[in-house]
């Protein structure tokens, strides 16, 4: 335990030092003549977001500490973009990247589905990260209006791991139910792309692709399900 315990401050402290001195190196190429330590302040952030993270790891045969990673990456991340807003005084980046803590949140759920080996977890994941990827893309491009056609990220995101762990687990009904919420995301993002103005182009597109891979995946699924129904003759 005692090991343990000095290994995560010292995993912690090298971190924090290697952070510590990229700051100062960046303080240092630019010559804007302010101490690091005025800056720097975020790595105490950065500190207690690697005091959640760090344990998981170190006591992987138990699996319910994943957990930790639910406040340890919205803190992470939070202190990175401190810091990074601090040592060049863009403050107003939290504009542009404030999305970043949904998707960290994102992040965690998938951490804590890979060390629980729970794939149910999976759901949850896929729809705060394509709530968190949908809020960073109007974020960056300032098209919220956008959201008139993105709400349907939410059918697509529930029904997306619901595919998957059908397929894996081999359970037609969660399969099913995958497809058809699946299908109305997409149809429904098609639908409204090609009526939007402000989706026209690339994003014009990606609906009816979807929709034509989904397609493609039901003709094929039926076909290869169909032929491995079939009864072989007998030999004569």
């Amino acid at each position: 335990m005692q090991k343990k315990v000095s290994f995560l401050f010292g995993v912690t402290l090298i971190a924090l030092g290697l952070l510590a001195l990229a700051g100062n190196l960046i303080i240092r190429a630019t010559g804007n003549g302010f101490q690091l330590g005025f800056h720097a302040w975020p790595i105490f952030v950065v500190a207690a977001g690697l005091l959640f993270c760090i344990p998981p790891f170190l006591y992987r045969d138990t699996p319910g500490l994943s957990g930790l990673f639910i406040p340890g990456l919205p803190t992470l991340t939070t202190g990175f973009i401190l810091f990074f807003a601090s040592l060049g005084g863009h403050w107003g980046i939290w504009a542009r990247l404030w999305p970043l803590e949904v998707i960290s949140v994102a992040a965690a759920f998938v951490l804590m589905t890979w060390f629980m080996k729970l794939p149910w977890l999976m759901i949850p994941a896929s729809i705060v990260g394509f709530t968190g990827l949908a809020l960073q893309f109007c974020a960056v491009t300032g098209l919220w209006s956008a959201w008139a056609a993105l709400w349907t990220v939410e059918p697509i995101a529930v029904g997306l791991p619901l595919l998957v762990i059908g397929i894996q687990k081999k359970i037609e009904g969660v399969r099913l139910a995958g497809i058809i919420l699946t299908g109305i995301g997409v149809v429904a993002f098609a639908a409204l792309s090609t009526l939007l103005s402000f989706l026209n182009g690339v994003f014009g597109l990606i609906g009816p692709l979807v929709v034509l891979g989904l397609g493609v995946y039901l003709l094929l699924s039926t076909l290869l399900k169909k032929k491995d129904g079939e009864e072989v003759p007998p030999a004569a």
